[in-house]
């Protein structure tokens, strides 16, 4: 009688196996496809290829007691996607499309940053940089699992989100982003979060660079930069990277598919 065989792996990349017989098939998922209008043309996608990624929609960069606001900034454009966010991603959860919340989160130690990337947060080298204490409540700047790297309150996170820690301004510098996505099965990826010319550009860029399907939700995402770099971000993603749609347009296609 031929032995049971168990699954190994995360569907839609897993092994059947036994201690005889190993089945490395990995037969597909049957397509969900849905269409929607972005800037330049429609578009078709597979959700079961499809991951959601939200980029530093985190204390530091968007909480008036982060770093971001310590330094001056003005942050009140870095809440313009909580409302956008709040609609599409419990819709993306009923479609069980991967939310991945890609947060800036560095070693306590800082051992994997050069100074280069450390002048960009400590200019003058006596402020409050990587890993200082901010003065409002003492939270290290952009460290991971503390209260500066944490989701936003306004955003709750879901019980099947996936949290990736990143250290540049590319989510897929140094970070399992890229080996977590692949081994999920996604190609097609929806941008969302802060800033748009900055971490989500970078890690967008990256993405495309790496052969996937890159959606910028421009509803779902800002930046605390001159309006003309969020311009700059849209028109450079339609013409060299990808496509730019709004969540609107992406829910009229998930509420046509039945959850």
């Amino acid at each position: 009688m031929a032995s049971e065989l168990h699954s190994l792996g995360v569907i839609p990349n897993a092994w059947r196996v036994s201690g005889t017989q190993a089945d490395l098939s990995r037969p597909p998922l049957p397509p969900r496809t849905i269409d929607f209008e972005a800037d330049t043309k429609a578009l078709k996608i597979d959700l079961n290829k499809t991951a959601c990624l939200v980029i530093d929609m985190q204390n530091d960069f968007c909480h008036p007691d982060g770093w971001l606001a310590h330094i001056g900034v003005d942050i009140s454009a870095a809440k313009d996607p909580v409302a956008p966010l709040n609609q599409l991603l419990p819709v993306l959860r009923s479609h069980t499309v991967p939310i991945l919340w890609v947060n800036w989160g560095n070693r306590p130690d800082l051992l994997n940053i050069s100074p280069a990337a450390r002048h960009v947060y400590n200019s003058s080298g006596d402020g409050i940089g990587l890993a200082d204490p901010l003065p409002t409540n003492g939270a290290p700047v952009l460290t991971k699992d503390s209260w500066a790297a944490a989701v936003i309150d306004e955003l709750p996170i879901g019980s099947a989100d996936i949290r990736i820690d990143k250290y540049r301004m590319s989510g897929f510098w140094d970070t399992p982003l890229d080996s977590i996505l692949r081994n999920l099965g996604k190609t097609t990826l929806l941008f969302a979060g802060v800033n748009a010319d900055q971490c989500v550009m970078a890690t967008l860029q990256d993405a495309n660079f790496l052969g996937y399907d890159c959606i910028l939700l421009k509803d779902c995402t800002a930046t605390t930069s001159p309006d003309y770099c969020f311009q700059a971000t849209v028109y450079n993603v339609n013409q060299c990277f990808g496509f730019v749609a709004s969540s609107a347009n992406l829910l009229s296609g998930l509420n046509k598919l039945a959850p």
